[in-house]
C-alpha cells in the first residue's frame, strides 16, 4: 500500500505542500489552522502578501527582471496566436457528462473544476468554452516567474487570477480563493500541481471545497496524439488536428461538518474520479482494447 503524503510547516510558517512530513499536523489542518489565525506569526515582521513578489518562492533565483519583462513582453502575443491556431484544429469527439457543469454555467452556483496538471492545454480550453457562455471562473496559478504566462492568458480569456505558491503562500491562496468565491467565481485549480507527484491530489481543493461549501467537478480527457513534454508531469499538447475525448464527472459535494482527519478519504474518492474519468475518455476514443 503506497504510503500516505504528509504535510508540515516549515520555517516561515507556510504550507509546504510538497514536503514530506517531520513529525508535524495533517495537510489539511495545517492550512486550516493557518487559515483561521491569519496566517502571520505573532511576533514576526507583517509582510505584504498582496504583492506577487513577496509570494515568489525562495527556493528558486528567478525574478521578473527588465529583461524577462520584454520577452514577456513581446513573445506573449506570439504564444497566444500559436495556441488559439494550435487548439482551433482540435477536434473535440464527444464530451461525456457534459450535463454536470451546464447549472454552473447557467445559474448563479458555483464549483471547483479540477483536472491535473499534464492536461492544463486541453482542460482550460474547456474552461474557455464555458467562459464565453458566461461561466465566471478563477484560476489558481502559481506564484513562481513561470506562471506570469498562464496569468495573462487567462486574464485575456476574461478569467480572474490568483497566484500563490505551494511552498510559502498556500493559505494566503486559500485566503484569496474564499474572497473569489463570494463574489461568485468558481475556482479552477490543477488538482496534481504545481510540482507533483503526477496524478497526486492535492489536499487543498479539498479543504477549500469543505470551508466555502462548493462541490468539486473533476475532468478526465484523452487524446489520439499528443507532443509529452520531459518533465514531472508529462505535459501533454496535443498534435495538430489531434481528435479528443474530455469527461466531466458528477459534482462531488465535501461535507462542512467533516473532520479534518477525514478528509484524507475524500481527497482519495476525487483523485480515483479523475483516474476514472481519464480512463473513460481513452476508451471512448481508441476503445477498450486500445486504451
Amino acid at each position: 500500500m503506497k504510503k500516505q503524503a504528509q504535510y508540515y510547516i516549515d520555517r516561515h510558517r507556510f504550507d509546504t505542500a510538497n514536503s514530506v512530513s517531520q513529525g508535524g499536523m495533517p495537510p489539511c489542518e495545517s492550512i486550516f489552522r493557518q487559515f483561521e489565525t491569519g496566517f502571520i506569526l505573532r511576533n514576526s515582521p507583517r509582510k505584504d502578501f498582496d504583492s506577487i513578489e513577496s509570494r515568489r518562492s525562495t527556493s528558486s533565483r528567478r525574478r521578473m527582471g527588465r529583461a524577462r519583462r520584454l520577452y514577456y513582453f513581446l513573445g506573449l502575443p506570439v504564444l497566444r496566436g500559436l495556441i488559439r491556431l494550435l487548439t482551433a484544429t482540435y477536434r473535440v469527439e464527444r464530451v461525456i457528462g457534459a450535463e454536470h457543469i451546464e447549472p454552473f454555467i447557467s445559474g448563479e452556483a458555483i464549483c471547483a473544476p479540477c483536472y491535473w496538471h499534464q492536461h492544463h492545454v486541453v482542460g482550460s480550453t474547456l474552461i474557455r468554452s464555458w467562459l464565453q457562455r458566461g461561466f465566471k471562473a478563477c484560476f489558481l496559478v502559481s506564484g513562481s516567474v513561470d506562471g506570469e504566462v498562464p496569468e495573462r492568458i487567462a486574464r485575456a480569456w476574461g478569467a480572474e487570477v490568483i497566484r500563490g505558491s505551494a511552498n510559502q503562500s498556500g493559505a494566503l491562496a486559500l485566503r484569496d480563493m474564499q474572497r473569489m468565491m463570494k463574489n461568485g467565481f468558481s475556482i479552477v485549480t490543477t488538482a496534481d500541481g504545481p510540482r507533483g507527484p503526477k496524478y497526486e491530489f492535492k489536499p487543498g481543493a479539498i479543504l477549500m471545497a469543505r470551508i466555502a461549501g462548493v462541490p468539486i467537478i473533476p475532468i478526465g480527457c484523452a487524446a489520439d496524439r499528443a507532443w509529452y513534454l520531459n518533465r514531472w508531469d508529462d505535459f501533454m499538447v496535443p498534435k495538430p488536428f489531434a481528435r479528443i475525448v474530455l469527461a466531466i464527472g458528477a459534482p462531488y459535494p465535501i461535507p462542512s461538518d467533516a473532520p479534518l482527519d477525514g478528509l484524507e478519504s475524500h481527497r482519495i474518492a476525487v483523485q480515483e474520479a479523475v483516474m476514472s474519468l481519464m480512463a473513460d475518455s481513452e476508451n471512448t476514443l481508441h476503445g477498450p482494447e486500445e486504451a
